[in-house]
Protein backbone atom coordinates (compact mmCIF):
# COMPACT_ATOMS: atom_id res chain seq x y z
CA UNK A 1 0.00 0.00 0.00
CA UNK A 2 1.29 3.46 -0.85
CA UNK A 3 1.43 5.96 1.98
CA UNK A 4 0.58 9.47 0.89
CA UNK A 5 1.35 12.77 2.50
CA UNK A 6 -1.49 15.19 3.18
CA UNK A 7 -0.34 17.37 0.29
CA UNK A 8 -0.39 14.47 -2.17
CA UNK A 9 -3.19 13.81 -4.58
CA UNK A 10 -6.34 12.03 -3.50
CA UNK A 11 -9.69 11.36 -5.18
CA UNK A 12 -12.83 11.51 -3.03
CA UNK A 13 -16.45 10.67 -3.85
CA UNK A 14 -19.16 12.57 -1.98
CA UNK A 15 -22.59 10.94 -1.80
CA UNK A 16 -25.77 12.77 -0.79
CA UNK A 17 -28.04 9.79 -0.32
CA UNK A 18 -31.66 9.75 -1.40
CA UNK A 19 -33.84 6.99 -2.77
CA UNK A 20 -35.03 8.97 -5.80
CA UNK A 21 -32.14 11.39 -6.52
CA UNK A 22 -28.77 10.58 -4.96
CA UNK A 23 -26.22 13.33 -5.48
CA UNK A 24 -22.67 12.36 -6.45
CA UNK A 25 -19.57 14.54 -6.54
CA UNK A 26 -16.05 13.30 -7.25
CA UNK A 27 -13.07 15.58 -6.65
CA UNK A 28 -9.34 15.32 -7.09
CA UNK A 29 -7.25 17.18 -4.57
CA UNK A 30 -3.57 17.99 -4.61
CA UNK A 31 -2.53 20.24 -1.76
CA UNK A 32 -5.22 22.89 -1.44
CA UNK A 33 -6.37 22.61 -5.08
CA UNK A 34 -9.65 20.76 -5.70
CA UNK A 35 -10.63 19.73 -9.22
CA UNK A 36 -14.06 18.33 -10.13
CA UNK A 37 -13.86 14.97 -11.89
CA UNK A 38 -17.57 14.13 -12.05
CA UNK A 39 -20.85 15.31 -10.58
CA UNK A 40 -24.44 14.30 -11.18
CA UNK A 41 -27.29 12.26 -9.77
CA UNK A 42 -28.43 8.67 -9.63
CA UNK A 43 -32.17 8.66 -10.31
CA UNK A 44 -34.88 6.15 -9.44
CA UNK A 45 -38.36 6.65 -10.93
CA UNK A 46 -41.29 7.07 -8.49
CA UNK A 47 -42.96 3.77 -9.42
CA UNK A 48 -39.89 1.56 -8.89
CA UNK A 49 -40.15 -0.70 -5.81
CA UNK A 50 -37.82 -0.07 -2.88
CA UNK A 51 -35.79 -3.25 -3.43
CA UNK A 52 -35.21 -2.40 -7.11
CA UNK A 53 -34.21 1.16 -6.16
CA UNK A 54 -31.61 -0.14 -3.70
CA UNK A 55 -30.14 -2.53 -6.28
CA UNK A 56 -30.02 0.31 -8.82
CA UNK A 57 -28.21 2.57 -6.33
CA UNK A 58 -25.66 -0.15 -5.62
CA UNK A 59 -25.13 -0.85 -9.32
CA UNK A 60 -24.66 2.82 -10.21
CA UNK A 61 -22.30 3.44 -7.27
CA UNK A 62 -20.25 0.41 -8.35
CA UNK A 63 -20.04 1.76 -11.93
CA UNK A 64 -18.93 5.19 -10.72
CA UNK A 65 -16.31 3.66 -8.43
CA UNK A 66 -15.02 1.43 -11.21
CA UNK A 67 -14.87 4.33 -13.67
CA UNK A 68 -13.42 7.03 -11.41
CA UNK A 69 -11.49 5.04 -8.78
CA UNK A 70 -11.99 7.22 -5.67
CA UNK A 71 -9.89 6.41 -2.62
CA UNK A 72 -12.50 7.41 -0.04
CA UNK A 73 -16.22 8.11 0.16
CA UNK A 74 -17.86 10.89 2.19
CA UNK A 75 -21.55 10.38 2.95
CA UNK A 76 -24.11 12.52 4.74
CA UNK A 77 -24.81 11.38 8.28
CA UNK A 78 -28.25 10.62 9.59
CA UNK A 79 -30.18 13.67 10.68
CA UNK A 80 -33.45 14.16 12.51
CA UNK A 81 -36.52 13.90 10.31
CA UNK A 82 -40.10 14.47 11.39
CA UNK A 83 -41.40 11.75 9.08
CA UNK A 84 -40.33 8.29 10.33
CA UNK A 85 -41.16 6.61 7.00
CA UNK A 86 -38.91 9.03 5.10
CA UNK A 87 -36.14 8.40 7.63
CA UNK A 88 -36.43 4.63 7.20
CA UNK A 89 -36.29 4.85 3.40
CA UNK A 90 -33.24 7.14 3.59
CA UNK A 91 -31.61 4.69 6.01
CA UNK A 92 -32.16 1.83 3.56
CA UNK A 93 -30.54 3.84 0.75
CA UNK A 94 -27.58 4.83 2.95
CA UNK A 95 -27.09 1.23 4.04
CA UNK A 96 -27.11 -0.02 0.45
CA UNK A 97 -24.51 2.56 -0.59
CA UNK A 98 -22.29 2.03 2.47
CA UNK A 99 -22.43 -1.75 1.93
CA UNK A 100 -21.49 -1.40 -1.74
CA UNK A 101 -18.54 0.87 -0.90
CA UNK A 102 -17.38 -1.61 1.76
CA UNK A 103 -17.76 -4.47 -0.72
CA UNK A 104 -15.46 -2.59 -3.09
CA UNK A 105 -12.92 -1.89 -0.36
CA UNK A 106 -13.47 1.85 0.08
CA UNK A 107 -13.46 3.59 3.45
CA UNK A 108 -16.63 5.59 4.09
CA UNK A 109 -16.62 8.73 6.24
CA UNK A 110 -19.80 10.27 7.62
CA UNK A 111 -20.43 14.00 8.02
CA UNK A 112 -23.37 15.72 9.70
CA UNK A 113 -25.32 18.09 7.42
CA UNK A 114 -24.47 21.12 9.61
CA UNK A 115 -20.77 20.29 9.39
CA UNK A 116 -20.97 20.12 5.58
CA UNK A 117 -22.75 23.47 5.38
CA UNK A 118 -20.21 25.01 7.75
CA UNK A 119 -17.27 23.68 5.72
CA UNK A 120 -18.64 24.95 2.41
CA UNK A 121 -20.72 28.03 3.21
CA UNK A 122 -19.25 29.16 6.53
CA UNK A 123 -22.44 28.58 8.50
CA UNK A 124 -24.14 25.38 9.61
CA UNK A 125 -27.51 27.00 8.92
CA UNK A 126 -26.84 27.63 5.20
CA UNK A 127 -29.68 27.08 2.77
CA UNK A 128 -29.39 24.73 -0.24
CA UNK A 129 -29.00 27.70 -2.58
CA UNK A 130 -26.06 29.02 -0.54
CA UNK A 131 -24.36 25.63 -0.71
CA UNK A 132 -24.86 25.51 -4.48
CA UNK A 133 -23.37 28.99 -4.95
CA UNK A 134 -20.37 28.25 -2.73
CA UNK A 135 -19.67 24.89 -4.41
CA UNK A 136 -19.73 26.70 -7.77
CA UNK A 137 -17.31 29.34 -6.46
CA UNK A 138 -14.95 26.95 -4.63
CA UNK A 139 -14.61 24.68 -7.66
CA UNK A 140 -14.72 27.45 -10.29
CA UNK A 141 -17.63 25.78 -12.08
CA UNK A 142 -19.28 27.55 -15.02
CA UNK A 143 -22.76 27.07 -13.58
CA UNK A 144 -24.33 25.98 -10.34
CA UNK A 145 -24.64 22.21 -10.12
CA UNK A 146 -28.06 20.65 -9.58
CA UNK A 147 -29.11 20.62 -5.90
CA UNK A 148 -28.26 16.98 -5.08
CA UNK A 149 -25.04 17.01 -7.11
CA UNK A 150 -23.96 20.18 -5.28
CA UNK A 151 -24.51 18.36 -1.98
CA UNK A 152 -22.39 15.44 -3.21
CA UNK A 153 -19.60 17.86 -4.14
CA UNK A 154 -20.00 19.63 -0.78
CA UNK A 155 -19.50 16.31 1.03
CA UNK A 156 -16.30 15.66 -0.93
CA UNK A 157 -15.08 19.19 -0.14
CA UNK A 158 -15.83 18.65 3.55
CA UNK A 159 -13.84 15.43 3.58
CA UNK A 160 -10.89 17.09 1.88
CA UNK A 161 -11.00 19.97 4.40
CA UNK A 162 -10.98 17.44 7.24
CA UNK A 163 -8.08 15.27 6.06
CA UNK A 164 -5.67 16.79 8.58
CA UNK A 165 -8.05 16.17 11.46
CA UNK A 166 -8.79 12.65 10.24
CA UNK A 167 -5.13 11.74 10.03
CA UNK A 168 -4.63 12.92 13.62
CA UNK A 169 -7.51 10.84 14.97
CA UNK A 170 -7.43 7.15 15.63
CA UNK A 171 -11.06 6.69 14.66
CA UNK A 172 -11.93 4.42 11.77
CA UNK A 173 -14.30 5.21 8.92
CA UNK A 174 -17.82 3.82 9.24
Amino acid sequence: MLHRTLASAIRVMGVDTSLRSTGIGILDSAGSRMTPVYYGTVKNPPGRPLSACLVHLQDEIAKLIETHRPEAVAIEGIFFAKNAKTMMILSHARGAIIAQCARLGLPVYEYEPRRVKLAVAGTGAAQKEQVQKMVKALLALREEPQNDAADGLALAITHLHNRTALSALTTEPI
